[in-house]
């Protein structure tokens, strides 16, 4: 550790404790995501739990016609697994990596809509519920994970009830970005890749096959319609990098090149959260 960095820390510990806020100590994983009920803005759903379930602080969603129902990503990440089962255990389940060692899993679904190695934004449908696996009764079995071990659910700042029933509505992206990328690039491009840039948004890297050009765009997911900071950018190799920043309402773009089967690098941000990928999509 840097010596200025060892004086950052020191000083943060002699301050937060007085405010009341923890501290993780040098080598311990990050503060757990703002984790969200699993399913789609509105939807009321009970949060079971219960004292024999395996992994014990498991929760089950329950709701009458849950099946079918979509079950979206309680935040953003990646896929990291997209499993079956059969008729035991999980059944068809997704895991999902959120950075800092936390994880979330959704079991017993009906339907997998995601593979591994995809981005998801908080919100973006994952799957379908069901009864798979083995259980009695369809439900959506849900986890937040911290290093493997499954850790005391919080859905948006809420800690579930240990053991018991809880009844939770979704504010599962509730009033997003109203564009999509497609709608941002225009018509003949569609999306072949996305970076969240943490809560803040995504940034899409888009191909129209007919043109041989690539479009990005940076959707915001966070202070709508208010014209803040944000951005958006293009690089075919061996060219001049485009680029769109500025104070932006809804999105940053469309930055669009014909690139062909020339590498491309692309990015974007939203505020302070940035991506910016290495030179990629080649073919």
């Amino acid at each position: 550790m840097s010596r200025l960095r060892r004086l950052a820390t020191l000083a943060a510990a002699a301050v937060l404790p007085a405010l009341g806020l923890a501290i993780a100590a040098p080598g311990m994983a990050s503060a757990a995501p703002n984790f969200q009920v699993p399913f789609k803005c509105g939807v009321t759903v009970t949060a079971a739990t219960f004292s024999g379930h395996n992994p014990q602080k498991s929760v089950d969603f329950q709701k009458s016609g849950i099946t079918g129902m979509p079950v979206v990503a309680s935040t953003a990440g990646t896929v990291t697994r997209v499993a079956n089962e059969g008729s035991t255990s999980y059944g068809r389940w997704i895991e999902l990596d959120h950075g800092g060692g936390w994880r979330t899993r959704y079991a017993h679904l009906s339907v997998q809509e995601v593979s591994v190695g995809q981005k998801v934004n908080g919100g973006t449908e994952i799957g379908k519920a069901g009864a798979t696996g083995g259980v009695t009764g369809p439900h959506l079995h849900f986890e937040e994970n911290l290093n493997g071990v499954t850790q005391n659910a919080v859905l948006n700042g809420v800690a579930v009830t240990y053991y018991g029933h809880q009844d939770f509505t979704s504010k599962n992206n509730c009033g997003g970005n109203p564009y999509s990328a497609e709608q941002v690039c225009g018509s003949g491009f569609s999306v072949v890749d996305s970076a969240p840039l943490a809560t803040a948004g995504t940034a899409y890297l888009l191909y129209n096959s007919s043109s041989k050009a690539n479009c990005v765009t940076t959707l915001k997911a966070v202070s709508l319609g208010t014209a803040t900071a944000a951005s958006a950018f293009l690089e075919v190799q061996g060219s001049v990098r485009a680029t769109d920043k500025g104070n932006f309402t809804y999105y940053a773009g469309p930055v669009s090149k014909v690139a062909g089967s020339t590498c491309v690098k692309w990015g974007g941000s939203v505020g302070s959260n940035t991506y910016e990928s290495p030179f990629e999509h080649c073919g």
